[in-house]
């Protein structure tokens, strides 16, 4: 792995983690709901822009258009809706730490439900990230945190396994960019359809917000997706996703530097479990993988 693949890795894994961060700040002073659905609306509009003026075609053939309304729904409208709704009563720490454990879903689902092979590796990944996951919740339940909001999240973790293991589909046939904003527009539809029938309309116009809300629709959305699928393009989907492990550490640093979130030793403890699993699990995946050579 080249030096611009690990710096690519290392920033994709920052911006995804430090979305919950910005989705916390932006909460505070806004709906829910309405927020998510406007982040989309933008993030979807400019995707289509830029797929056009590179000269992708929103002509997707019919699988395509399958897959990219699961993944509208799965990713954007269920999880990213149940986490930012989560957020009004938990800490982004924990919402980060709990998102981060979708690539141990994937693995588990995979097995279960696809009858994907799982080396010794991947099963004792499996097996320390989902108990430094339970550690840090089981922490966080006997401190207090909001019962409804975990179960809003673990929910929402999900619909996200449900969506990753569909992104294959979705991004076949070229057209990448132009999936990722009509997704996007998927999203934004169905949580505008909700905001509108079930959430009051509330917003303390503050100059926080508005940058919270740009760096959330402008980096952790359309800039964190273009570094993804540049880093996929150019080590593969396997490999790339092995910087999954470092999102535990990113979210919790994050909430911690930048709302002062408190963090026990039990929460390190639980990090750094999480994170071993996550990484055998990515691992075991990468070698059982065929080889595939390196860009440069």
């Amino acid at each position: 792995m080249d030096l611009r693949a690990l710096l690519l890795g290392v920033s994709f894994a920052f911006m995804w983690s430090s979305a919950f961060t910005s989705a916390r700040i932006i909460l505070v002073d806004a709906p829910p709901i309405a927020a998510l659905s406007l982040r989309f609306l933008v993030s979807g509009l400019l995707g289509v822009l830029i797929a056009r003026a590179l000269g992708q075609s929103w002509r997707l053939d019919r699988r395509q258009w399958r897959a990219t309304l699961v993944f509208g729904i799965c990713q954007n409208a269920l999880y990213l809706g149940l986490f930012f709704y989560a957020m009004q009563t938990i800490e982004a720490s924990l919402a980060s730490i709990i998102a981060a454990a979708m690539p141990l879903f994937v693995g588990l689902a995979g097995w279960i439900f696809l009858g994907d092979r799982l080396s010794g590796m991947a099963i004792v990944g499996l097996v320390l990230g989902l108990c430094g996951t339970a550690l840090i919740l089981g922490s966080r339940l006997t401190g207090g945190a909001d019962l409804t909001g975990i179960a809003a999240c673990i929910l929402g973790t999900l619909a996200l396994t449900i969506a990753t293991l569909s992104v294959g589909r979705a991004s076949t046939g070229g057209n990448v960019l132009m999936v990722v904003g009509m997704q996007m527009l998927v999203g934004s539809a169905i949580l505008a359809i909700v905001a509108i029938l079930f959430e009051p309309w509330h917003v303390v116009w503050s100059a926080q917000l508005v940058l919270a809300f740009l760096y959330t629709t402008l980096i952790s959305g359309l800039l964190a997706t273009w570094v993804w699928f540049t880093l996929v393009n150019r080590i593969g989907a396997v490999r790339a996703a092995t910087f999954h492990f470092l999102n535990p550490f990113f979210g919790v640093a994050i909430a911690t530097l930048v709302l002062g979130e408190k963090i026990g030793l039990l929460d390190i403890t639980g990090v750094c479990i999480t994170m071993i699993g996550i990484l055998a699990v990515q691992l075991s995946k990468q070698a059982g993988a065929p080889g595939m050579p390196e860009k440069t």
